[in-house]
């Protein structure tokens, strides 16, 4: 398997005799600023191919109706714009190795490109199908295109990256972004069953899929004036301050590439698109991370930690999980998630902190969650930001950061907006009481209609004394030292 560059020119149209170039999608949902399509385009007919693997959504990190309706109008939405130049998405279902010779077979193909990914099972799939195709004298190309630099193009002072976020920036800021790549003219090519995506199911998606949804959410958020306030109100839950650009990031219906052009970079740009451009950054930083070291998509990147002694509490889990621990921000922020499969990024780190040092509850747990429920849920970007909560991942995130969800919520909900739009049951209680509902006196209660323990539970767990349980064991397994899984 190659990783190859794009041809120079696009042709305006091509000869749909010809074999064809079979361009396998996968997390690149777009048309413009795609490399591998750009290239096949170059070079005469196209196949766009879609493949849904049922061994890919039968993991437990699949498991996720939301993100799964999310892609499916993004597919659907991406044939649109296919066939408007002339092309159109196949879309079949299986083992991928089976479709792609199956559809090769189908059209004469010699030649299969697709864009690189960098999770683990991302890699360890794309090997075993570059290595049977090759076997089968099929030319197999990957490109770039979904990350401003690729792993290897950041090796740090000893080759193996960075684990410290802000030499990273630094290096990855150097980096050029690439320049735009239009959409090619034509892309013409034979005409296949489409298949269907009934896999996929057909609940409702949570928000406008797509390339043209990227596009006009991108322009909104600088247009508005978003970007360039969004140093000052990002942490405010309850402020429509940020870009919501996740989940197209994750799947490649938008590109860092084109988030950068858009901030005006490169040039100067103002400090709260910087401070988007940072975000982008750790964005990247988690996927080189997790292509460098693929066993932490499954347990402690730092070694000592690996030995934790998690507590098992069903109750309390189940409590987090349905957004009833007692404490509001905590409850809200879990409420959102499930109500939008979204979820306000200080909240989540706030939601994943309770998990993990006031329930006591293994990191990976919470993951699950969160991938099952996100329409942006990414490996990379979901596992890095649990570990560092948790204090077992990159950075200089130390394990005895805790988050106290009171003073979270009065810093970063000071009024209790979030609070009364996803925990209705506290609607009408006033500002003074909103953080800390269970300090309310009776008739405080009495005149909000809100009965602690009746209407809204008192807190779960108290949070100063699992503070202290849970640096305890954390010391107790950096005590140890390695070991483990």
């Amino acid at each position: 398997m190659r990783v190859a560059a794009p041809a120079k020119a696009a042709p305006d149209c091509v000869a749909v005799t010809d074999p064809p170039t079979i361009v396998w999608f996968r997390r690149d949902l777009r048309v413009a600023d795609h490399p591998a399509l750009a290239d096949a385009a170059a070079r005469g007919p196209v196949v766009c191919l879609w493949v849904t693997d049922p061994t890919l959504l039968a993991r437990r990190h699949h498991d996720a109706p939301a993100r799964r309706a999310f892609l499916r109008d993004g597919l659907i939405a991406l044939d649109a714009e296919l066939r408007t130049r002339g092309g159109q998405l196949t879309m079949r279902s299986g083992a991928p190795i089976d479709v792609l010779r199956a559809v090769a077979a189908e059209t004469g193909s010699r030649r299969i490109v697709w864009t690189r990914e960098v999770s683990p099972w991302g890699i360890a799939r794309d090997r075993a199908v570059s290595d049977a195709l090759s076997a089968s004298g099929i030319t197999v190309d990957q490109f770039g295109g979904d990350l401003i630099a690729e792993p290897e193009d950041i090796p740090g002072p000893s080759g193996d990256g960075y684990r410290v976020f802000t030499p990273f920036f630094v290096r990855w800021c150097e980096r050029p972004i690439p320049a735009h790549l239009p959409v090619p003219g034509c892309l013409a090519g034979p005409v296949l069953a489409a298949g269907s995506l009934d896999a996929l199911g057909t609940a409702p998606a949570p928000r406008h899929a797509g390339p043209a949804a990227a596009r006009d959410a991108l322009v909104a958020f600088i247009t508005d004036g978003h970007a360039d306030r969004y140093d000052l109100v990002r942490d405010l839950v309850a402020e429509n301050g940020t870009s919501r650009l996740s989940a197209y990031l994750r799947f490649g219906m938008c590109t860092s590439a084109q988030i950068g052009r858009a901030l005006g970079l490169p040039g100067s740009i103002s400090a709260g698109r910087t401070a988007v451009w940072r975000q982008v950054a750790w964005r990247e930083f988690y996927h080189h991370q997790l292509a460098r070291n693929p066993s932490s998509a499954y347990r402690a990147l730092r070694v000592p930690f690996r030995t934790i002694g998690w507590s098992s509490d069903p109750g309390g889990f189940t409590a987090w999980c349905d957004g009833r621990t007692g404490y509001p921000l905590v409850d809200a922020g879990m409420r959102q998630l499930s109500g939008e499969g979204w979820m306000h990024n200080r909240a989540r780190m706030v939601c994943a902190s309770f998990l993990i040092k006031d329930l006591l509850i293994d990191w990976r747990r919470g993951e699950r969650v969160f991938m099952q429920r996100l329409i942006d849920g990414d490996p990379a970007s979901n596992n890095g930001g649990w570990q560092w909560t948790a204090g077992t991942g990159t950075d200089a995130a130390p394990y005895f950061r805790v988050f106290n969800p009171v003073r979270q919520s009065r810093k970063f909900d000071p009024e209790g907006q979030y609070i009364r739009r996803w925990v209705p049951e506290l609607a009408a209680v006033t500002d003074r009481w909103i953080h800390e509902p269970w300090k309310m006196p009776p008739d405080a209660q009495s005149a909000a209609g809100c009965t602690i323990g009746v209407d809204y539970p008192v807190p779960i767990v108290d949070h100063a004394r699992r503070r202290d349980l849970a640096l305890a064991r954390y010391r107790a397994a950096e005590s140890r030292g390695p070991g483990g899984t």
